[in-house]
C-alpha cells in the first residue's frame, strides 16, 4: 500500500475534525450576532423611555422614584447583557483559534499527502523509464 493511501485516513479525520471546528465556529458566530442584537434592543428601549420621560410625557402611575429604579434595572440587564455579549466573544474567539489549528493541520496533511502522491508519480515514471531503457538495450528483441 502507498504512503498516500495509508495517509488518506489521517486525512479523512483532519478534513472531519475542521469541518466539526468551523460548524462550532458558525454556530458562535450566530450566538454573538443573538447575544447583541439583545444588547442593542435594550439600550434602545432604554433611549426610548428615557426620551419619553424626558420629553415629559405622562407615565400612568409612574412618579419619578419608580422611572429611575426602573431605569436602574435596566441598566443592569444593559449590563448583564454585555457580559454575556463578551463571553460568546470570547467563545467566538476561542472557537476560531481551534478552526484555525485544525484548518493549518488540515492543509498540513494535504501537502504531505501531495509530496507523497509526487514522490510516487516520480518513482513510477522512474520505473516506467527504466523498463523503457531495458528493452531500448535489447534493441526491441523478444528474449525466449
Amino acid at each position: 500500500m502507498t504512503r498516500s493511501k495509508r495517509m488518506q485516513p489521517v486525512a479523512q479525520v483532519a478534513e472531519s475534525r475542521q469541518q466539526d471546528a468551523a460548524r462550532i465556529l458558525a454556530d458562535r458566530q450566530r450566538a454573538l450576532e443573538e447575544q447583541q442584537r439583545r444588547l442593542d434592543q435594550l439600550n434602545e428601549y432604554r433611549g426610548d423611555y428615557a426620551s419619553r420621560f424626558e420629553d415629559g410625557q405622562e407615565w400612568i402611575g409612574l412618579n419619578v422614584r419608580e422611572y429611575r429604579l426602573f431605569l436602574s434595572r435596566l441598566n443592569e440587564a444593559i449590563e448583564e447583557q454585555a457580559a454575556r455579549v463578551e463571553r460568546a466573544r470570547a467563545e467566538l474567539e476561542k472557537s476560531r483559534g481551534h478552526w484555525t489549528q485544525c484548518r493549518v493541520h488540515q492543509d498540513a496533511v494535504g501537502k504531505a499527502m501531495d509530496r507523497f502522491r509526487d514522490e510516487e508519480r516520480r518513482e513510477e515514471e522512474r520505473r516506467d523509464q527504466a523498463e523503457s531503457d531495458e528493452l531500448g538495450q535489447r534493441g526491441g528483441r523478444n528474449p525466449r
